[in-house]
């Protein structure tokens, strides 16, 4: 996969991008990742590519024609599956996105700033618009590393181990069940006698059962809007009617 990052500050992907699993991810040639900055495409004197909207109002505006240059030398290079803009009010990032992004090829992420960018951008340029949240950023730069970082982690051969990614939390809709590791008893706080018995069935349907309930605590959002879904609702059922008295 390649990922190109259009920015007017890409020394701020220094610190994601050259630790953990994204640069083991690079090393691996697993992931190719671009940055670009943006003022090399300004034909101003000062490489400025921000200018007052019409209309008036308060902040500076992206400029269309930097942003057009930079996507169009990219596109004259090979086919991109998605031209990404980084904005608030995008679609909301979740796990069944981040899944299907991680099976493109190529994609361009563009950083807004200011004011945002442009309209004709986002009319003409822009395939896709994708929000991290319900907030507000100073830019697109730390929502583009966290898509990115969400997209790379799916991609085969970039974790450890390859079902890891597959247990994550929202890949089948529900919060991920609690994990322990040793000692087997700290300060009088024990690991749940199930999952030292070896008894695979029983720790799955432990498992289960604990993601059904953190989700109904934690999202109950989420639980809800799922419940709906029959198949859901019946495995849930099937779950609180075999529920044991384990030690937690």
């Amino acid at each position: 996969m390649r990922i190109d990052i259009i920015t007017l500050f890409p020394e701020m992907f220094d610190g994601p991008f050259n630790h953990s699993i994204i640069k083991r991810s690079i090393d691996k040639n697993l992931v190719e990742i671009h940055l670009h900055d943006l003022r090399n495409y300004s034909l101003k004197k000062h490489k400025s590519v921000d200018d007052y909207a019409f209309g008036g109002g308060a902040g500076m505006v992206m400029m269309i024609e930097p942003i057009d240059k930079c996507i169009e030398k990219l596109k004259s290079e090979r086919d991109y599956n998605e031209i990404i803009y980084l904005s608030p009010d995008g679609e909301l990032l979740g796990q069944p996105m981040a899944n299907k992004l991680s099976l493109c090829e190529n994609l361009i992420l563009l950083c807004g700033h200011y004011k945002g960018v442009d309209e004709r951008i986002r009319e003409y340029l822009i395939t896709k618009e994708i929000s991290i949240g319900n907030y507000v950023l100073s830019g697109g730069e730390l929502a583009a590393a966290v898509l990115t970082d969400s997209i790379i982690r799916l991609i085969p051969g970039v974790l450890g181990d390859e079902t890891s990614a597959l247990s994550d939390s929202f890949q089948d809709n529900l919060i991920s069940p609690p994990v322990y590791t040793r000692p087997r008893e700290y300060k009088g706080w024990q690991v749940p006698d199930v999952l030292l018995s070896g008894n695979e069935k029983e720790i799955q349907e432990w498992k289960l059962e604990q993601s059904f309930e953190r989700t109904k605590q934690k999202r109950p959002e989420i639980f809800k809007a799922k419940m709906k879904m029959n198949s859901l609702n019946k495995e849930y059922l099937t779950c609180t009617r075999k529920k044991r008295n384990y030690q937690k």
